[in-house]
């Protein structure tokens, strides 16, 4: 299909859609082209832009797709993070003394989730501990 830019002889501006350029002239021959203002039959094809794909357009795209991926992105994040916040208790600065209480079975085991010292992280690794960090998100810092 193809559509065109018309305008009558009136100066009337509308589209049409078009198998081909052949069947806009057997249309306009056959006087079955009118003007959807004001019924004029000396309809004719304007000048029109050409839709065609460029690099910028084609960046433009591209930059929409991933803005809608990296907000599908920070929405699953922003899911993990508060499952994770729902399901652990909060032991804060005591994290890291907790954290060795249920790994050398002192305490019942359990998620919890705290804050610990870039040193007390390496110190609980060293020892095998399995933990990870929790991303703060944007509006967790506001």
């Amino acid at each position: 299909m193809i559509r065109y830019s018309l305008v009558c002889g009136n100066a009337h501006s509308f589209e049409g859609w078009f198998s081909g350029s052949a069947d806009f002239d057997r249309q306009v021959e056959a006087g079955l082209l009118t003007c959807p203002v004001c019924s004029s039959a000396a309809v004719s094809k304007s000048l029109m832009t050409p839709s065609v794909a460029t690099a910028r357009k084609r960046e433009e795209k591209q930059a929409v797709a991933m803005d809608m991926a990296q907000k599908q992105m920070m929405a699953k994040l922003k899911e993990a993070v508060a499952a994770i916040k729902a399901n652990a208790e909060d032991v804060g600065e005591r994290f890291p003394e907790e954290a060795r209480k249920i790994h050398y079975g002192e305490a019942d085991a359990r998620g919890i989730i705290g804050k610990a010292s870039l040193d007390e992280v390496r110190s609980l690794v060293d020892e095998g501990i399995d933990i990870a960090p929790i991303p703060v998100l944007p509006e967790d810092a506001n």
